[in-house]
């Protein structure tokens, strides 16, 4: 479901669940492969990638949602919970985290993806997308706080509010993915950034601390108004 390997300094863990959506078996392998580069030490940096051609993650897991029981995705009554402490556990993650997006994105696939310090994305193909309005759902509290905080006013209203599509340039033109690159060179992409951030990661409880401190106190990333705060909370809509 997923994996994690290394090259030298760099985790790269690989989802490879077809359209990588989530339900909460896979929240928990997610979760333990972060607990896998946590047990490490020394520099380091996380690149998170798909194996699938087409998709990064298409969102939430709709059909074990709403199917009877609680089918092979897992708990559902702990879901939220679950998934939205992943979110604020890799918001505030101690080493750099590199994301390549090499295909949609939509929904809790963009939030994962903006948790991430840094994202790379196809430039020709693919969307980020947080579309639940358009599917008549509300979104969460944590997930329009994550937004937020990770992007312009303008870029915030037209993703929450106008659920628009984002292409990788107009993603990288709106300041929330760094750079785009052909489908054949964006891992290398990531690599290439992760490498070298990976000295970073060595002093983890500085570059941990350091994340939750630049945003300052209007609000700081761990009070209650704030998107790591929120995320662990697992803070819904109302």
């Amino acid at each position: 479901m997923i994996t994690l390997d290394r090259e030298d300094d760099v985790f790269v863990l690989t989802m490879e669940a077809g359209e990588n959506r989530w339900n909460t078996n896979f929240v928990r392998a997610f979760d333990a492969r972060l607990d896998e580069v946590l047990a490490s030490d020394g520099p380091a940096a996380l690149v998170t990638a798909s194996s699938d051609p087409k998709f990064f993650s298409n969102g939430l897991d709709i059909d074990w949602r709403r199917g009877e029981g609680d089918g092979d995705g897992g708990d559902k009554s702990v879901f939220g919970p679950e998934f939205f402490a992943l979110m604020g556990k890799l918001i505030t993650f101690p080493v750099p985290t590199v994301c390549a997006v090499n295909g949609h994105g939509f929904g809790a696939g963009f939030m994962m993806a903006l948790s991430h310090d840094l994202r790379v994305m196809r430039e020709d193909r693919g969307y980020l997308c947080a579309n639940e309005i358009q599917i008549g759902m509300s979104i969460p509290d944590a997930e329009l706080t994550l937004f937020r905080h990770k992007m312009s006013g303008s870029a915030f209203f037209d993703t929450v509010q106008l659920a628009r599509r984002w292409t990788g340039p107009d993603a990288k033109a709106a300041g929330f993915v760094r750079d785009v690159a052909p489908a054949e060179s964006l891992f290398e992409l990531a690599m290439a950034h992760a490498k070298q951030l990976a000295l970073l990661g060595e002093n983890r409880e500085l570059f941990a601390r350091s994340k939750e401190r630049i945003f300052g106190e209007s609000p700081s990333i761990n009070d209650p108004h704030g998107a790591a705060y929120q995320l662990r909370e697992g803070r819904r809509g109302r």
